[in-house]
């Protein structure tokens, strides 16, 4: 079995990263050597600071691994796979879940907005500039008073004057918004009562973002809450293929199967940092290793993580085939982050008090994993979407 960084994890119990062709799995390399050189130094500082290392963006401009889904856009002409952009958010997030969403926020859901909702001016206008991480990317959709029911309740408005738009409303719990230059709104068209998406640069008045403290989880993201005060913006600057909800829900159905795979890293990370751990730690005179109820935990964990695994990898070739549907990355995300729920727990149990304490790292992907279990639709919500596609019957409110 692989065991070292250049030649994989032990976690891939069923060796699932053959399945990427040579290169690709080059390119998944360097994104382990970047966040294992670059970022792994840098995170619990920040963690417990509550900061994001803005040096870090400099380091990702250099890296080559922005942009690599949008074809003649990032460092690859032609666009990658599905696989490929799958283990690279998984190989992120087993280093640090913060910096995998502030990626996972610009190069994911700000981008691929541009990418689906934007005309081909727009795309060619802001996405080179965003693949090479000149300007960072945000998305702002849910609202203080809306999260799952953001598509029926968005209070965020939108007032066509001329060929100006006029925005007012406020957004929670926006990533990477307080040092984003761009940032999508979605706003609630007054004359149709449809969502339209903008984009807004930094700096435009009546635009604010104050970063929202005392966060137990992915601390290192710097989450905002925004106010939008009679903030104009340019008809250029609506995204034109954008008409209704629809539109960005077929966006979130294409970014939800990417936090399924950040929860597949964190379980990664979590548990190499147990099988570590009770290897090295002993008690009793042997290593932790070696008593049957560490071996069952561990166990446990690498069984979710190995079928959790093979979900995505079919994932990922309904997505690269075309054949992909809300169901199936609902299903994902519900079911890849309650499996992310027991593994960080029983790694935190293995390490036991020393669990508690940053300094083994293990804490932080027990705190993140919360954040990541809440995000891009609750369990609850993912779980309607199944229900109905499989039972052909609605049962949301």
């Amino acid at each position: 079995m692989r065991s070292s960084m250049d030649d994989g994890l032990v976690a891939d119990f069923y060796d699932f990263e053959a399945a990427l062709p040579d290169d690709e799995r080059k390119i998944l390399l360097r994104t382990r050597s970047f966040m294992h050189d670059a970022v792994k130094p840098l995170v619990n500082e920040n963690w417990a600071g509550g900061t994001f290392p803005r040096e870090l963006i400099e380091r990702f401009r250099e890296s080559g691994l922005v942009g690599l889904s949008y074809e003649g856009y990032g460092e690859h002409r032609p666009a990658v796979s599905h696989l490929l952009t799958g283990m690279m958010a998984m190989e992120m997030s087993r280093v640090d879940a913060s910096v995998a969403t502030f990626f996972g926020v610009h190069n994911g859901l700000a981008m691929y907005s541009v990418q689906a909702g934007g005309s081909q001016e727009q795309r060619d206008r802001w996405l080179p500039d965003m693949a090479s991480m000149a300007r960072i990317g945000a998305f702002a959709l849910t609202e203080p008073l809306d999260g799952s029911d953001v598509a029926a309740g968005m209070r965020t408005t939108a007032e066509r004057r001329g060929d100006t738009w006029v925005l007012d409303g406020a957004k929670r719990w926006i990533g990477n918004a307080t040092f984003a230059d761009l940032v999508v709104v979605w706003a609630r068209d007054l004359a149709d009562d449809q969502v339209k998406g903008f984009v807004v640069d930094k700096g435009t008045p009546g635009f604010v973002a104050e970063k929202i403290e005392n966060k137990i989880s992915l601390r290192i993201v710097e989450n905002a809450d925004i106010t939008l005060t009679g903030v104009r913006v340019p008809e250029a600057d609506r995204l034109q293929n954008i008409a209704s909800f629809r539109d960005v829900a077929e966006i979130l159905r294409a970014t939800r199967s990417g936090v399924a795979w950040q929860a597949l890293g964190v379980m990664i990370g979590a548990y190499e940092l147990a099988l570590g751990y009770a290897t090295e730690r002993e008690q009793f005179g042997r290593p932790l290793a070696g008593f049957q109820l560490v071996q069952d935990l561990l166990v446990r964990s690498l069984g979710n993580i190995t079928a959790c695994w093979g979900m995505l990898l079919q994932l990922a070739r309904l997505q690269d085939s075309g054949v992909f549907k809300d169901e199936h990355s609902s299903l994902a995300k519900a079911y890849v982050t309650a499996r992310m729920r027991e593994v960080v727990g029983w790694a935190r149990e293995i390490f036991g008090g020393n669990g508690i304490v940053l300094d083994y790292d293990v804490a932080r992907f027990f705190a993140d994993a919360e954040a990541i279990y809440s995000f891009e639709g609750t369990r609850e919500m993912n779980t309607l979407i199944v229900g109905k596609a499989v039972t052909g019957q609605s049962a949301s409110v």
